[in-house]
């Protein structure tokens, strides 16, 4: 009787475990990341990403991974501000090392604590420096938290003025603070020279030289670029990026600081 019942015990649980009763399922939860892609800034070839991942409610685990680079060992930091701007280190990560670094944060460097959440609205940047003695050569950057860009942008155009044959676009895109970064990309600009970029009250067919409300950085001639963290007006009044959409102005780009009054394109923005 004895081995009758360890044989019934014995079919019975193989039983269970084909029908699948009693087996324990791994129900731990997956855990929230937040993927930024690393873009090229003095180093060409070098691709990457840095994940944020809330490890528990008071840990972010950040992995830092480039592509395209060396094995040495370079500084990896998080900056104040968005990467135009620039701004001082915040959040110093573990090094970069063979293409990647991981870092456990519970704190920023001033030991304030900072968790997922906090990360995710951050006024920041990511900064992968060449190595601890050339910081001044970025291999490496991205904005993160706050000043991350979304999918949502608004282009115009600027066009020829006074035959100077400069022409190009200013191509506003929206943070997800709701802040602007404005990049202004212009051909026919020549090295040495450094443009003024100011938007103005008024239209460009029916006010033309109106007051100025916005002093933009300059495009620098060399690459016909300008690029612009939109905060506020030059009164300091605020602006976002859905302000800038309805905003009643253009955008003049000028010969030089001496000759403001020699436009060399412009265009109208907003609901012009």
């Amino acid at each position: 009787m004895k081995i009758t019942n360890s044989i019934l015990l014995s079919t019975s649980v193989a039983f269970a475990v084909i029908l699948g009763v009693g087996c324990i399922k791994d129900e731990s939860p997956e855990l929230n990341k937040t993927v930024y892609d690393i873009q090229v800034k003095d180093q060409l070839g070098i691709t990457g990403t840095v994940t944020f991942t809330e490890t528990s409610a008071t840990v972010t685990t950040i992995d830092v991974t480039l592509v395209g680079g060396d094995s040495d060992s370079h500084p990896s930091h998080i900056h104040m501000n968005s990467a135009v701007e620039g701004g001082s280190i915040t959040l110093s990560l573990n090094p970069v090392v063979n293409g990647y670094s991981s870092t456990q944060v519970t704190k920023l460097d001033n030991n304030s604590s900072i968790n997922y959440n906090q990360l995710l609205v951050y006024n920041g940047y990511l900064n992968v420096h060449q190595s601890a003695l050339d910081l001044g050569t970025i291999i490496g950057q991205t904005d993160i938290g706050g000043n991350a860009l979304t999918t949502t942008s608004k282009n115009y155009n600027l066009d020829v003025t006074n035959a100077s044959g400069v022409a190009g676009t200013a191509l506003f895109q929206k943070r997800k603070n709701g802040k602007t970064l404005v990049t202004i990309s212009l051909t026919g600009t020549l090295a040495g020279g450094t443009h003024p970029a100011i938007i103005h009250i008024g239209s460009v067919e029916t006010v033309g030289g109106g007051p100025s409300v916005k002093t933009l950085n300059p495009v620098d001639g060399a690459t016909g670029k300008s690029y612009t963290n939109l905060l506020v007006l030059d009164d300091q009044t605020p602006v976002n990026y859905d302000n800038m959409l309805v905003y009643d102005g253009y955008l003049a780009i000028h010969e030089s600081a001496l000759l403001m009054a020699n436009v060399i394109c412009q265009g109208n923005i907003g609901t012009n």
